[in-house]
């Protein structure tokens, strides 16, 4: 791990850097660590991912070290296991032409660490630390820059943005991650129609790793805002920029925001170490814009005079989303499925997409919470709950007191009653019936679609009454559902 250790203009690196270095040095190449690693040390950061640049090409490297990965040597990258620790290694080289706006078309191995610097994307990763001594070298001022806490490209952004169509989604995730911003000309070029076009040439899944950082931040709306004010965000997922200045306000004030501020308001009230449940935030009124409605609805208005026998009224408007949750989970699994999320994620998300509109109340019945856990799946409950009171954050971009209102209360109620449950050890599933199919088969009821309903018919009736998951009882059930089903 390389802490942030100065002497003057001189890093004091740690050992396994300085021996990893001597193998270079007795074959007589330089080598220099760059990157993220040189960035974070300025930070006060410790950084446990080290990459080395050198003049020694890729098939040198191999010779000099007994276990290396090929990893990119195309590219002139190889990865070296040294003292239990994974070093990517990489020659000297310059870049050109990046016909595709994603790779470059010809890689040339470069002279000098200045030379190799000036390819890259900002001014911030663009600084060096040689291993032989610990000197910086900063040819573009990054050390300046960082401590001004800048986003700035290496030379002229057009053309850094134009060589690579990830540069622009990185700068906005560096903004978000480490609470910088982006120079000025660097943030405006981000806009420009030709940028984005390269933009939108890169690979899903390149734009996915970057969106997957941006919703790990500790504030992901900052990002997710950056990433609508330049258009990146119409480019990639539309059916987000769609929620802008779809309002849900009414006279019941539950809102205070359109429909994308509050899903980026909850995206950031979700549990930081949890994609699923941040992705599901993000996305979980998604289907609202398709939902909603406008109705009259008449209340009681407490500012007029009322009689016993006329009643204050007044006619207002209500705004609706009937069914938001069905159209949400289509439209999340639209989106997740484009942006090459595995299928257990999306189908994780979706599920919480979907379910994230239940309405406890103390009055259900243990029959109720246990057909609630059955239809929400008990490892997910935790999640849910989580879903919820990022939904709350987000109505007014505030932290959650879950002692603050009756809904508080009630999902911590439930959430009591769902643990009693659980310790119970009830059936909750075909697998925890006391009958199975074979039983069935053996009392006289052929497998097919019939048995299915019963099995299912069943599992109500141990739901509804624990008691009833005995297999003489379950047994004369099935009988009799399967003679009054068959003429």
């Amino acid at each position: 791990m390389l802490k942030s250790l100065f002497n003057k203009n001189k890093v004091i690196l740690p050992d396994i850097l300085k021996k990893f270095y001597s193998i270079f040095e007795a074959a007589g190449f330089e080598a220099y660590l760059v990157g993220g690693a040189v960035r974070d040390m300025f930070l006060n950061k410790a950084a446990d991912d080290w990459d080395v640049a050198t003049n020694a090409k890729p098939e040198d490297v191999m010779k000099l070290f007994k276990m290396v990965i090929p990893t990119g040597i195309a590219h002139g990258t190889v990865t070296v296991h040294f003292m239990n620790n994974e070093i990517e290694v990489t020659t000297f080289r310059t870049e050109s032409d990046y016909s595709d706006g994603r790779h470059p078309d010809k890689v040339n191995y470069a002279a000098t660490i200045e030379e190799d610097l000036s390819r890259r994307d900002f001014t911030m990763n663009a600084i060096a630390v040689n291993l032989k001594n610990g000197e910086i070298v900063d040819p573009f001022s990054g050390q300046k820059d960082i401590k001004n806490r800048i986003i700035r490209t290496v030379g002229n952004p057009t053309e850094r943005f134009m060589e690579d169509g990830l540069r622009p989604i990185r700068a906005l995730r560096f903004a978000t991650k480490l609470g910088f911003k982006i120079e000025y000309a660097t943030y405006n070029e981000i806009s420009r129609p030709e940028i984005l076009n390269k933009i939108s040439m890169i690979s899903l899944e390149r734009f996915r790793d970057e969106f997957i950082k941006i919703l790990s931040s500790e504030k992901p709306s900052f990002g997710l805002k950056l990433m609508e004010q330049t258009g990146i965000l119409k480019l990639f997922i539309p059916e987000l920029s769609d929620c802008r200045n779809v309002n849900q306000t009414d006279y019941r004030c539950f809102h205070e925001f359109d429909v994308l501020d509050h899903l980026f308001y909850a995206c950031d009230g979700a549990p930081k170490d949890n994609l699923i449940v941040r992705i599901a935030a993000l996305f979980h009124d998604i289907g609202k814009p398709e939902a909603r409605e406008i109705k009259a609805c008449t209340v009681i208005d407490g500012d007029v005079p009322a009689t016993p026998s006329s009643p204050a009224e007044k006619t207002v408007e209500t705004v609706t989303f009937y069914r938001h949750e069905i159209f949400g989970e289509k439209i999340t699994r639209k989106i997740l499925t484009r942006i090459k999320f595995s299928n257990d994620e999306i189908n994780k998300v979706c599920h919480l997409v979907k379910e994230h509109m239940f309405h406890y109340e103390s009055t259900w019945t243990d029959a109720a919470v246990r057909r609630f856990i059955v239809r929400v799946n008990p490892e997910c409950i935790n999640d849910l709950f989580d879903l919820r009171v990022a939904d709350v954050y987000g109505m007014h971009n505030q932290a959650v007191n879950l002692r603050s209102s009756q809904t508080s209360e009630n999902l911590i109620e439930l959430k009591g009653r769902i643990k009693e449950i659980l310790l119970q050890q009830n059936a909750l599933s075909l697998k925890d019936l006391k009958v199975s199919g074979k039983d069935l088969i053996n009392a006289g009821i052929p497998a097919g679609k019939l048995m299915g309903t019963i099995l299912k018919e069943l599992m109500e009736a141990v739901i509804e009454d624990p008691s009833q998951n005995e297999k003489g009882l379950l047994l004369k059930i099935a009988e009799n559902i399967y003679k009054q089903s068959v003429p």
